[in-house]
């Protein structure tokens, strides 16, 4: 049940970066340009002011002898993912960037809304599928062939010559986001003890929006300095390295043992012993 859950959350997720694109870059080209933030600044008020009127769902209270000391980034799986997720946040970053850039260079710069669109309606789409399915084997195999994944579907993006190849190269690119985000966060409730799991997925939230920021930047000066077809390059380097950190990295995603007062999922594979720095607490898994 929690594997279905976390892709309906990436289903809700994508829904969300298909209908955004469309109204935010769609306001900002034909009414003015602070149409689109303005409209966000309103959802996120909204949004912000619903999640903190929620009390259901509020994690129970863990007696203070029960959290772990330190932070949850101790944990060196969580130190992999966190990074791997920086690089993939550039990816998404850059990606809505050069695609803006292209566009316009085409001469249809309001039909970037619906080609990252596209991309979030690839997102969607494997997600809804995966959630269907029960995967078997080690979260971490599956974790890391997904991102390996992303960063192969990068490579066409070097060769578009219109927005239709576009579209359709970022709908296949798509493919690969919700399978990976889904594992990654079950990959994050393995290596966190439960009193953690709030920062343990703040940490990878945040390396995320990191990512995003940094993949944005880098992405405009490239567009700026050699033109919008070049600027695709950033997507495949910050692909190359997220691949290269979770191919690194992939020894310390071993599963917990346990987790503080509840058996962890059973994850089999030869992953390796627990991480030395969890003193003992189990982890959460996507």
């Amino acid at each position: 049940m929690l594997h279905a859950a976390y892709s309906w959350e990436s289903i809700v997720d994508e829904f969300c970066f298909i209908v955004g694109p469309i109204l935010a870059i769609g306001l900002s080209t034909s009414w003015f340009p602070e149409a689109g933030p303005l409209l966000a600044a309103v959802f996120l008020a909204a949004g912000v002011f619903w999640l903190t009127a929620q009390r259901a769902t509020e994690p129970v209270p863990h007696p203070r002898e029960h959290h772990t000391k330190g932070s949850a980034l101790r944990s060196r799986g969580l130190q992999v993912l966190v990074v791997t997720f920086t690089a993939t946040g550039a990816i998404f970053g850059a990606i809505d960037v050069v695609t803006v850039a292209f566009a316009e260079a085409e001469g249809h710069k309001g039909a970037a809304s619906l080609v990252l669109a596209v991309y979030a309606l690839g997102s969607c789409a494997a997600g809804a599928v995966f959630g269907m399915l029960r995967p078997s084997g080690p979260a971490a195999r599956r974790w890391v062939l997904g991102v390996l994944a992303m960063a192969v579907s990068m490579i066409p993006l070097q060769l578009v010559g219109n927005l239709p190849f576009l579209a359709v190269a970022l709908f296949v690119a798509g493919l690969t986001i919700a399978p990976t985000m889904v594992t990654t966060m079950a990959l994050v409730e393995q290596h966190v003890p439960r009193a953690q799991l709030t920062e343990g997925m703040t940490w990878t939230s945040t390396g995320l929006a990191v990512g995003v920021a940094l993949g944005s930047s880098a992405a405009g000066w490239v567009v700026d300095a050699a033109g919008a077809r070049t600027g695709y390059v950033v997507p495949v380097a910050a692909g190359a390295l997220a691949a290269a950190v979770a191919f690194l990295g992939y020894r310390r995603l071993r599963p917990a043992a346990t987790r503080a007062g509840t058996p962890s999922p059973r994850v089999t594979g030869g992953l390796g012993a627990d991480d030395s720095d969890r003193s003992g607490s189990g982890e959460r898994v996507a």
